[in-house]
């Protein structure tokens, strides 16, 4: 979830969101015409620490600023550079209800074009297909033919056990199923192939397949050895699967020391993640399906009104989305990217295990939906444990619940 690179265009002026103007006004206020603007984001963070964050955006961009709309989120420009943000207003757009500020310059990324997934598929099919049939299909001896084995084997360790093939749709994994076969089907000629020696060839490629096995063996069996208090009621019914999750490099969040354990989830169908090929968002299996408290807890943060990304595509907004998130006692159970407008609980409700806290989205930094999962103690991330499922959970492993 990866060409000529043309540069990255402008931020359009035309078409802005009315958050942009909002948030204008708000930043070429004084600090008492901005507590005026956003009495809710200085209420909860407090009107200084608010006016903190304000003037250190100010002393990056330069002033005075203007705010432009850009396809990753509100842009705020001034004479020295230029940063991020998100906000929500009222619907009379008088108030600021929500604001998020960048703490870093930004700079417009590369813009790629990514090639088709069909296309991408038929590529390496057509590698599989030309490796069997110049080194399996035509070796000259045993050895040989054994060291292409060997080699091809460990390529698939890599592309199934690192990958998440489930996610793409089921014709695309037969293809690679059936070139893998063909493969399997070479061995009919060993007995005719003379023995041969052992080379430099076939050791690379032994160690070569023992090394992608060793260290896909270690990250799916990685764990912290900080767990849960208790095991957890797994969050959502039916079958799911793992794209994120285990040790490196099977999991993205390792890097994040609060979500070092963390899981993404997504649904499956025929088209692998999603029902259909397209980009909408009830295409996804995964979108609209009911989240459940895996825990007794207290809501501590919950959010309902951030907007869906589109698929693909990532607008800067608050890391989590919509989300709700637990204190157990003894550690913080979060859950995130959940649909607008879904969410069932408010800050200071307590939860039972199993009930109803929302449906699986695409808001916050996602680009397809799914449900994030973690538990943190003391900014640690914790390992999961569940009542419902049994052994490790790692990227690529299918869940029946």
């Amino acid at each position: 979830m990866h060409d000529p690179t043309p540069e990255a265009a402008p931020p359009s002026s035309s078409a802005q969101p009315p958050e942009a103007a909002t948030l204008t006004r708000f930043l070429a206020a004084d600090p008492v015409g901005r507590a005026r603007l956003a009495p809710a984001v200085a209420e909860a963070v407090g009107a200084d620490r608010m006016e903190e964050i304000v003037e250190a955006t100010l002393a990056r961009t330069g002033t005075p600023v203007t705010v432009t709309d850009s396809p990753d989120g509100l842009i705020v420009t001034g004479p020295q550079g230029s940063v991020r943000a998100w906000a929500r207003q009222t619907p009379d757009g008088q108030e600021i209800t929500g604001l998020l500020l960048e703490g870093a310059p930004y700079a417009p990324p590369a813009r790629r074009s990514p090639l088709p997934a069909p296309v991408v598929w038929l590529t390496y099919v057509l590698v599989l297909a030309l490796w069997n049939v110049f080194t399996l299909w035509t070796a000259a001896d045993r050895t040989s033919w054994c060291a292409g084995a060997a080699t091809l084997a460990a390529f698939f360790v890599f592309a199934e056990g690192y990958g998440a093939p489930a996610q793409h749709a089921r014709v695309r994994r037969r293809t690679a199923e059936a070139a893998a076969i063909t493969a399997l089907a070479s061995a009919y000629r060993l007995p005719t192939l003379p023995t041969g020696h052992f080379s430099a060839a076939l050791g690379t490629a032994l160690a070569l397949l023992a090394g992608a096995v060793c260290l896909l063996a270690a990250a799916r069996l990685h764990h912290w050895r900080t767990p849960v208090s208790q095991p957890l009621l797994f969050p959502l019914e039916g079958t799911w699967y793992v794209i994120q999750g285990g040790g490196r490099p099977l999991n993205h969040h390792v890097r994040v020391p609060e979500q070092r354990a963390a899981l993404d989830l997504v649904g499956l169908g025929p088209h692998g993640s999603r029902t259909r090929p397209d980009r909408d968002l009830t295409a996804y299996a995964a979108y609209g399906r009911p989240v459940r408290s895996p825990c007794h807890g207290r809501v501590i943060s919950a959010a309902t009104t951030i907007p869906d990304q589109r698929p693909g595509e990532i607008r800067y907004q608050p890391l989590y989305g919509n989300h709700v998130f637990l204190d157990t006692g003894r550690e913080i159970v979060k859950l995130a990217h959940l649909r607008p407008g879904s969410v069932t609980v408010k800050p200071g409700d307590v939860v039972e295990p199993g009930e109803l806290l929302g449906e699986v989205g695409n808001s916050g930094n996602s680009t397809e939906p799914h449900l994030h999962l973690h538990a943190e103690r003391d900014g640690l991330g914790l390992d999961l444990r569940f009542t419902d499922v049994r052994g490790r959970l790692y990227r690529g492993r299918r869940i029946r619940v």
